[in-house]
């Protein structure tokens, strides 16, 4: 198997993930629509090449991206894979509503609209949902999904539902999924959570992660799943008008890419390269969730995470002050 899609136990039960995970926004038609055999192709080729753990949500693309993993896991050994999904937005139907839903981001018709709810009741509702979409009995990972506006609640009512649904074997682990760090380290320090999706907060441009809570996470036994590795883009092909974190990159940020990549080059190691492996030099970090939208992507990702990467570009990008002076990298502590 590909070294890079080794497996890693999350949290202190028996869930696991590939170190390489896949993410499900692209075949939900994040930003621009994916066709049903062009997703269906994704899968296959992540399935190819040894990806194992699969990671979806109600919100990308009102369920379309359940229905379409799901489509193509059931005819998967259940045994084999590991799913997570999310909870926290319920979908409502809106009959006769003929508009989009690019305004989330997403290339679908607005068939429902989306609905906050961190109530241990909303909690049962979306997963359950979920399963419907998805065709499949069970998953393995259910994250609360951006609860930044709703953090007592999703404390107080969302959490001890999901720890209930851990206790009756429903779910094999249970986490928080966010692009921040500071309620994230919350619920490490506060609750027995298993895992954080960390989205965008410990990548080669933002090692806010690193201050509180990948401490924190190693210290409790909690599993860190770095998402957002490429920033919206910017560290996949930073070029003037790159996205970073969901909106146009600010010029300090891209240049700071920029510098990153004819670094990188130097070195003979493309940037998505470094970007996508940095993360995993953290022993909180059990994988690496990147988005991938097409056969191409997936073919690619899986050849970097083969890669070798020198000590000495590790070692350039902190001497340049590019990344943390006390960043862990890979193959170094």
């Amino acid at each position: 198997m590909n070294a890079g899609i080794q497996r890693a136990a999350v949290g202190r039960g028996t869930a696991w993930t590939t170190r390489l995970a896949f993410g499900s926004a692209g075949i939900g038609n994040l930003y621009t629509a994916v066709t049903d055999d062009d997703a269906a192709r994704t899968l296959s080729t992540a399935w190819d090449v040894g990806i194992r753990s699969f990671d979806t949500a109600p919100h990308y693309g009102l369920g379309l991206a359940e229905r379409r993993l799901g489509a193509f896991l059931r005819e998967r050994p259940r045994a084999e894979y590991t799913i997570s999904t999310k909870v926290g937005r319920l979908l409502v139907p809106t009959p006769g509503n003929t508009g989009d839903d690019l305004a989330n981001g997403f290339a679908v018709p607005a068939t429902s609209r989306r609905v906050w709810d961190f109530s241990a009741d909303g909690v049962r509702r979306s997963l359950d949902a979920s399963l419907e979409r998805l065709g499949l009995d069970r998953v393995d990972i259910v994250y609360l999904h951006d609860p930044d506006d709703h953090a007592e609640q999703a404390l107080r009512e969302a959490y001890p539902a999901l720890e209930r649904l851990r206790a009756e074997g429903v779910v094999r682990a249970i986490g928080v999924g966010m692009n921040q760090t500071a309620l994230p380290t919350r619920f490490v320090t506060d609750t027995d959570i298993d895992a954080v999706l960390l989205a965008g907060r410990y990548t080669l441009l933002d090692q806010s992660g690193l201050a509180e809570l990948l401490p924190a996470a190693a210290r409790r036994g909690t599993s860190v799943i770095a998402g957002g590795v490429f920033n919206s883009g910017l560290l996949a092909d930073p070029h003037p008008g790159s996205r970073y974190d969901y909106a146009a990159a600010p010029a300090p940020v891209l240049q700071r890419a920029l510098r990153m990549r004819d670094l990188c080059e130097r070195h003979g190691v493309p940037l998505r390269a470094a970007a996508a492996r940095f993360p995993l030099g953290h022993p909180a970090v059990a994988g690496v969730l990147l988005g991938l939208r097409s056969a191409w992507e997936v073919t690619d990702a899986a050849t970097l995470a083969e890669r070798e990467i020198p000590d000495a570009l590790w070692e350039e990008l902190r001497a340049r002050h590019l990344i943390a002076s006390d960043a862990p990298v890979p193959g170094r502590g």
